[in-house]
């Protein structure tokens, strides 16, 4: 059995929560990073509101003492540091930190500021261990640069602001993550146990337990797998029961002429029978019962080059009518002993092009059935003649017939209607099987049609030489 470390359950379960444990680590950085430019974009509108409702106060001219007071007022009211100068450089000696006049109010800041629009500034100062954001809002009069209200805050750190964010997003997301975690494990437990289920399924195929089958919980790509599965297991064990139940057949039909031969010839050997006739009785029967194994080997040659396609067919053209009637007349005292009635209505222009030893071996299959069914006084009719899909013979009996439900298996290997039948009572179940492959390399097809003691007809049709 598969260790849990080595599971596809595992795998996809650790990829699943890695994936969920990643996205809430990204989340939280945009999260974190958005609400930083956020931040810092509120704190520059808030600069420049502030410093425009100051600079609304400017009516023109040179800077009054009222208005530097108003703005000292202010400034201790405030948050932020304001302040008012009259020249750019004297910022230098009004900011808390060191900075270069030019590097603060140079010339690109200078024109920005006769064009009236405020000029932002950033830097980092010891002094607060963390930057500072300013703003400096111009104070213009007939586009003379008057004066200057510059306004600085020092920026809170980012962690200062989301202390109570990041806990509740660190609750939220651990929480989030082991919900999910849980969750997935219970769908990918769900999901990967028919495929544990099928596995050891299929470890009981594998030791010859046929019988197992996977309990199908969904209509997926898995549960059509399932359904795979079990219709593969169903055909396996079907096949070998079949293989078992020929295995036995074939035991059965072979120990059964290798005891008579073998008893016969332990007779004729220790000089039990002296009697001539019984001798030539006693050789008969040994003859008979090594026709009966030949019979049974050839059809197991037959079936293994079937299996294997190396059945090769050696066609030639020939009158299918002059076949059946040169083949038929081999049976003419089987059809006597039982008294059975042979009728023939053959169309002699009928050429097809096949192997006549192939095709013989089709008839002997079906014929010998016929005879072996049909009771004594009975009647067989062979029948040939064109039809639209090219010619037909027909091989129609009034034995003992096959029941409906058996038909449809009839050509299938090793099938046999009658489980219990005694020697005289059928083959092995494969005569029917080989003459199917046999009509099929001949690009023809075969048809069974039977009631239950009202006899069978065999159909075959075959394709003609158009001459």
């Amino acid at each position: 059995m598969t260790s849990f470390s080595d599971s596809l359950f595992k795998k996809l379960w650790l990829t699943v929560t890695a994936t969920i444990l990643v996205t809430v680590l990204y989340s939280f950085l945009l999260s974190y990073l958005f609400y930083e430019k956020l931040y810092v974009d509120i704190v520059e509108k808030s600069l420049i509101e502030e410093g425009n409702r100051l600079a609304s106060d400017y009516t023109g001219g040179p800077l009054t003492n009222e208005l530097k007071e108003r703005i000292e007022w202010y400034n201790e009211k405030s948050e932020s540091e304001v302040f008012l100068v009259s020249n750019p450089k004297e910022l230098s000696a009004c900011l808390p930190y060191a900075i270069d006049y030019e590097t603060l109010i140079g010339k690109e800041e200078r024109e920005q500021l006769l064009n009236g629009e405020p000029v932002f500034k950033s830097g980092f100062e010891e002094r607060f261990g963390r930057k500072i954001l300013s703003v400096a809002i111009p104070l213009l009069d007939n586009n003379r640069l008057e004066g200057i209200i510059y306004l600085y805050v020092p920026l809170a750190k980012i962690s200062e602001l989301t202390v109570d964010f990041s806990f509740l997003w660190l609750i939220g997301g651990v929480t989030f993550i082991v919900i999910a975690a849980f969750l997935g494990f219970k769908m990918l437990h769900k999901l990967t146990r028919p495929l544990a289920a099928m596995k050891e399924a299929a470890e009981k195929v594998s030791i010859g337990d046929y019988s197992a089958r996977v309990v199908i919980q969904s209509k997926d790509e898995i549960g059509q797998l399932a359904r795979a599965f079990n219709h593969m297991s169903e055909s396996i064990q079907k096949e070998d029961e079949k293989k078992r139940e020929f295995l036995a057949d074939v035991s059965h039909e072979l120990r059964t002429p290798i005891s008579y031969i073998k008893g016969y010839s332990e007779a004729l050997e220790t000089g039990m029978i002296t009697n001539s006739v019984e001798q030539q009785k006693y050789l008969k029967l040994i003859n008979r019962e090594a026709g009966r194994m030949v019979k049974i080997v050839a059809d197991l040659l037959d079936l293994s080059r079937l299996d294997a396609d190396e059945y090769k067919l050696i066609k030639s053209p020939f009158s299918l009518a002059q076949l059946i009637e040169d083949f038929v007349i081999k049976y003419g005292p089987a059809l006597e002993e039982k008294k059975i009635a042979l009728s023939l209505e053959l169309d002699p222009d009928i050429v097809i092009n096949g192997d006549e030893g192939r095709m013989e071996q089709i008839f002997q299959n079906l014929i010998d059935n016929s005879i072996r069914y049909t009771d004594c006084e009975g009647n067989i009719s062979i029948s040939l003649s064109k039809h639209s899909y090219s010619c037909l013979v027909e091989i129609k009996d009034t034995g003992i017939g096959i029941p409906e439900e058996d038909i449809k298996n009839l050509t299938n290997r090793f099938y046999r209607v009658n489980k219990g039948r005694s020697r005289t009572d059928g083959g092995t179940g494969l005569g029917l099987a080989i003459a199917d492959k046999i009509v099929q390399l001949h690009e023809g097809k075969m048809e069974i049609a039977s009631k239950l003691g009202e006899g069978t007809t065999v159909k075959l049709y075959f394709p003609i030489l158009l001459i």
